[in-house]
This record gives C-alpha cells, structure tokens and sequence, in this order.
C-alpha cells in the first residue's frame, strides 16, 4: 500500500469521477483506475461501485474513507514537520578536511549538505589529522575526516573506506631496493611530516612495529602530493597506494614491495552530539554519498 495510492482512492471518493480526480492529481486517467485497482486488490475489498458510466463509494468504501483521510492527514502533518525542522537549522559547522577533496568525495557530501540544510553556514578547514581530532574533542571542530584509529572515547565515527600506503622511493633507488631489508630502509632519507599528520603517524606506528626508527632528513606539510619529492631525489615517503601505482607505472618513483600499511578514512563528530540535527543530516549524506561502502 503506498501513499500515493490512498491520494487517489480519496481524490476519486470526494470527486465521483476518473476523469476529473486523473485532472486534479496530474496523472492520467489509466494511472488512476490502475492505483484504485492495486489497492482493492491488496485490501481485499471493492472500494468503489462502478455502474452505468458512474463511480461511486461502496459500502466498504464508505466504511474505510475517514481511516484514509485520518492517514493522509498524519502523513502531511509529518511532511510539514520535517520541512520546518529543515528550515529551522541555522548557525554555523566548521568541518575538518584532509588533502585531497577529491579521495574524500567532499563536493557531493557539501552539495548534499547545502541543500538539505540552506540555512546552515558551512566552513571547512583543510588541518592535520591529529587537530581534527583534538578538534572535534574539543568542540573547535563540529566534524571532519580523518585517517587512523580513533583513541578518544568522546569522539565517534562513521568508516568511510580502508586505505593502503606504499613505501616510495626515488627512481634511482630502483636496483638497490630491490635487495633491501628493514634496516637498510630505516637508513635510508626519508622525507617526514608534521607529528599530528596521519603520514607521519603512520610512519612511525610502521618502524615501530620493526623496532626501528625512520632516518628524517627533511619534513614537510606538503602532504597531498608528496611524490613531486620523492621523483626529485629527496628521499622515500610513503604514498597512498593508488596514487603510488599511478607514479610508479609512469616510472616516476619506485616501490619498494615489502611493505604495506592499512588504515582507515572515517568522519568523526562528538559522541555527545550524536542525535543533534546536524550531525544527523551529515551522517545521512555520507550514507548517501559512499554508498555501499559505508
């Protein structure tokens, strides 16, 4: 039973007519009879009488009538409702980014954003994985992206998608990585990043693992294209994996295979804010725009 169907059943009751009910609900008049059709059928019982050119309510059509009219009037209350909560969500959200706009889908969530909630005001703020989430811990931050593992129980998060980074190096490394074990790279430069950086997290969490410490040479927040470094003979980095196939097929770095480290794209937002509006409408549109993913 779908509510369109009701609509017709009580459009064509109050009218006594196909033709004029198909006019007033801007359906055609096959469309109407089919949604009085299907609904007799799944209810079980004439809803009309249909006499000499003439439509008419049947005794059970009579009977069920104000149980439609009381449905359809709950239904609009409802449309009413969320049409004036969405209205009545103003003020401002500030949400932390990372990098790339693009890996994070963050066009389609903003756009989605926007028009379903035209009266908020949305800034974003592109900082370091870490500062987001001390942000968002700390009320600075409303929302924001972020990669890793969350270790802050005020903070929630919606998984977004798993990720994989490659150890990169120069072109010119290519012969000697090759027969290269931990140490050998530990020693070898390696271009750092900012502590709070999810790069330089990882980074350390991958060494660690290995009892081993990483030979920072240089650091650097220029994280969303790390491999214009690496192809200029700075040293190794790690590199998102697609973006670390695509460099290493036009032979512009090296990968050296030993190694892979998996982490996590999430959205986080305060446990605490779990249930307000806002938050709500933009877990909602990151459910829409990842799809099946999320």
């Amino acid at each position: 039973m779908e509510i369109y169907q009701l609509r017709t059943f009580l459009t064509v009751a109050k009218l006594g007519h196909i033709t004029k009910a198909a006019e007033t609900l801007h359906v055609t008049q096959p469309a109407v009879t089919g949604h009085i059709k299907a609904l007799e059928q799944e209810l079980g019982i004439a809803l009309f009488d249909r006499s000499h050119g003439r439509i008419a309510l049947s005794k059970d059509g009579e009977l069920l009538l104000p149980d439609v009219e009381r449905t359809l009037s709950a239904f609009n209350a409802t449309l009413a409702k969320a049409k004036e909560i969405k209205g009545e969500i103003t003020g401002r959200v500030l949400i932390g980014t990372l990098g790339d706009p693009d890996f994070l889908r963050l066009g389609s969530f903003l756009n989605g954003l926007m028009a379903a909630l035209p009266l908020l005001e949305i800034k974003t703020r592109s900082v370091l994985a870490g500062a987001i989430l001390e942000g968002v811990a700390s009320g600075e931050i409303a929302a924001g992206f972020y990669i890793g593992t969350v270790n802050n129980r005020d903070v929630a998060s919606l998984p977004l998608r798993g990720m994989r980074y490659r150890v990169v190096a120069p072109i010119s490394y290519a012969k000697q990585l090759s027969t290269c074990g931990w140490k050998d790279i530990a020693a070898m430069p390696w271009i750092g990043a900012p502590d709070k950086s999810h790069v330089h997290q990882l980074l350390v969490a991958m060494f660690g693992r290995q009892g081993l410490q990483a030979n920072i040479v240089m650091e650097t927040d220029e994280l969303t294209s790390p491999h214009s470094l690496v192809r200029a003979g700075v040293g190794l980095s790690l590199m998102r994996e697609d973006l670390a196939l695509i460099a290493a097929e036009k032979a512009e770095i090296v990968i050296w295979s030993h190694a892979t480290v998996d982490t996590q794209l999430s959205f986080l937002y305060p446990v605490a804010a779990e249930f307000e509006p806002v938050i709500v409408g933009m877990l909602s549109i990151l459910r829409d725009t990842w799809g099946a993913t999320v």
